[in-house]
């Protein structure tokens, strides 16, 4: 009984997921679909606290993955993307009160330029007093549309306003709407960065890409329970890469990495819901035409209840 509880004990260890979630406005009705109510927030907190979730900073996530370290099942990184001034004024009070540590992801163009809604760098340097600071570009700009030279110059530049004003070179960075490409990566982490965020939906596990975090967005009514079932499907994607030709797939092809066995998936694009796929010998292949509807479409591979690997495609 020993050798079989120290043999489960072993393998949940290996098998465990973290979960990143993203928030962006706290407390402003004035933008439902990025918004979520302070009672909601702190809804969330009491079942991290109530149900043994540990609250950690992002920085200790990403050392483990970069150490090749088990991920505990109960880490929960919490960050937050575009440093509105509602974050400052309602979001961080509510971070104090549960002693929860953060990851502010800013817009420096928007903080530099005194936009209204947006926190000033004296609020910024003083979150940091209770949080890390990563950075979220300059422009805020759908990075895919940029072409190279673009998309380096912005980076620069917001970089340089980072070190200028908080006195210190972040180490993060998460994308604009969430959209990337393998050449936005790849210009992306030249930069540096130890952690790089998405939102893809999903969890991140100790074989996850410490320059590839899946986060899922929690806001207005989310269904937090559910996300938190979500386990990081270790999968690779062979194609589609970027968004296909006439606006329609005729090649997927996805393959389960090390770890992963499975016969039976199902498989979701946005716009046409889920189907059940068959796997041989690990692989995925379809080459019936999918006609992509929608400019942001997400493609899921489901294995199990809630193992899953996303790629988002964006039309550019």
């Amino acid at each position: 009984m020993r050798l079989l509880l120290a043999f489960w004990l072993a393998t949940a260890s290996l098998l465990a997921d973290a979960h990143i979630f993203v928030f962006h406005r706290f407390g402003d009705s004035r933008h439902p679909s990025t918004n979520i109510t302070l009672s909601d927030l702190r809804k969330h907190f009491d079942y991290f606290k109530n149900h043994g979730y540990r609250v950690v900073p992002l920085s200790v996530l990403v050392r483990a993955l970069r150490n090749g370290d088990s991920v505990p099942d109960n880490w929960v990184v919490l960050t937050i993307d575009d440093s509105y001034k509602s974050f400052y004024e309602n979001g961080l009070p509510v971070f104090k009160e549960y002693g929860y540590p953060f990851t502010l992801f800013v817009y420096t163009k928007a903080t530099d330029n005194h936009y209204g809604d947006f926190m000033s760098w004296a609020q910024v340097r003083e979150a940091a007093k209770w949080g890390e600071l990563g950075f979220h570009s300059h422009t805020h700009p759908h990075m895919l549309s940029l072409n190279t030279e673009a998309l380096k110059a912005d980076m620069q530049k917001g970089m340089a306003l980072m070190e200028a004003k908080t006195g210190r070179r972040p180490r993060y960075f998460a994308y604009p709407y969430g959209e990337y490409d393998d050449r936005v990566k790849a210009v992306v982490a030249s930069f540096g960065f130890e952690g790089i965020c998405n939102q893809n939906v999903g969890a991140v596990s100790k074989g996850s890409d410490p320059l590839d975090l899946d986060r899922c967005a929690l806001t207005g009514r989310s269904n937090l329970p559910a996300k938190l079932r979500y386990r990081h499907l270790n999968a690779y994607w062979i194609s589609p890469v970027a968004w296909p030709a006439h606006d329609t797939l005729t090649d997927v092809h996805v393959e389960l990495g090390p770890g992963e066995s499975a016969q039976k998936a199902e498989f979701y694009v946005t716009g046409h819901g889920w189907k059940r796929v068959t796997l041989h010998d690990g692989v995925l292949r379809l080459t019936r035409p999918i006609r992509l509807t929608n400019s942001r479409s997400r493609l899921i591979l489901k294995v199990g209840h809630d193992k899953i690997n996303t790629k988002l495609l964006v039309k550019p």
